[in-house]
């Protein structure tokens, strides 16, 4: 018993750490441009196919991450702020909100006309590690090393560096960053490029266990949009706590219970913090005059 709970934590704080890469993508844009995305979920599937295409091109499996990875910035970060984001942005979060709705509903369908309805097999690690009753698979121990070491870089980026620090200054108040000389429209294109990166990491961590496939985004979007409000949407810490906690609870509601409600796991968890403590596990209260 005890190992299989131990091999159930570990699976689910491995399915959590993906979630977690794209709940901070979500805490990141809205605290930099106050920005919703709910085509977060396509930003993972996206990257995914563009590593596939790479690697059927040729290139080693490094290579088709780095250029997607590229690729992704562009798109992702640099064109999706451009295009979509700074347009709608002037007339307020509601239709910019209503306008990534319909980006999701654009990328799932050219996605599949692309490349068809099917699902794709993707690299990954096999075998793994006998430690007694133990067994821990290399791909479960490669997306908890990759997903610590990802958040970790990220925290030492906005804590220790120049750029990251103005970055916090511009999402914590834009006016007065502006008046510290900070350019505030850079930040936030940085902002996005971070995301880009983030949702390329976290498509090949997860995709091995998934597989590529157009709408694989809304189930991850989803989690992670719940993991967001769970950890508290205003913390990138929290965004990591409300990952890990909402895929350990899944995988022991999927073994001690129904597996066809895994799926409802992240709304009920969502209903109970929005109910309980809507500012999330790290977050803080937010006052907003109307």
């Amino acid at each position: 018993m005890a190992a299989l709970i131990a091999q159930l934590l570990i699976s689910g704080l491995a399915t959590g750490a993906v979630y977690a890469l794209v709940a901070i993508g979500f805490s990141l844009l809205w605290q930099g441009a106050q920005t919703v995305n709910f085509a977060q979920g396509d930003f993972v599937t996206l990257p995914a196919f563009l590593i596939l295409a790479g690697t059927a091109l040729g290139l080693p499996f490094w290579a088709a991450l780095l250029a997607a990875m590229v690729l992704a910035a562009a798109i992702l970060g640099l064109l999706f702020k451009r295009i979509l984001v700074d347009p709608m942005l002037r007339h307020g979060a509601m239709p910019l909100t209503i306008a990534t709705m319909a980006l999701s509903i654009f990328l799932e369908n050219a996605m599949k006309n692309a490349a068809s309805a099917e699902a794709y097999p993707f690299p990954g690690l096999n075998g793994g590690i006998t430690l007694g009753p133990l067994f821990l698979d290399w791909q479960s121990i490669m997306v908890l090393g990759v997903a610590v070491v990802a958040v970790v870089a990220l925290t030492l980026f906005l804590s220790r560096t120049r750029t990251g620090r103005a970055i916090q200054a511009t999402a914590q108040n834009p006016a007065v960053a502006r008046l510290l000389g900070i350019d505030v429209g850079r930040m936030v294109l940085i902002t996005f490029l971070i995301n880009a990166v983030l949702v390329t990491i976290a498509a090949a961590l997860i995709s091995p266990i998934y597989l590529v496939k157009f709408d694989n985004g809304a189930q991850i979007g989803l989690s992670a949009f719940c993991a967001a409000i769970v950890g508290g949407f205003n913390q990138v810490r929290g965004a990591v706590a409300g990952g890990l906690l909402l895929g350990v609870t899944e995988m022991f509601a999927a073994t001690y219970g129904p597996d066809q409600y895994r799926a409802a796991v992240p709304m009920v968890l969502l209903i109970v913090f929005i109910l309980f403590r809507p500012q999330g596990i790290l977050g803080r209260a937010e006052e907003r005059r109307v």
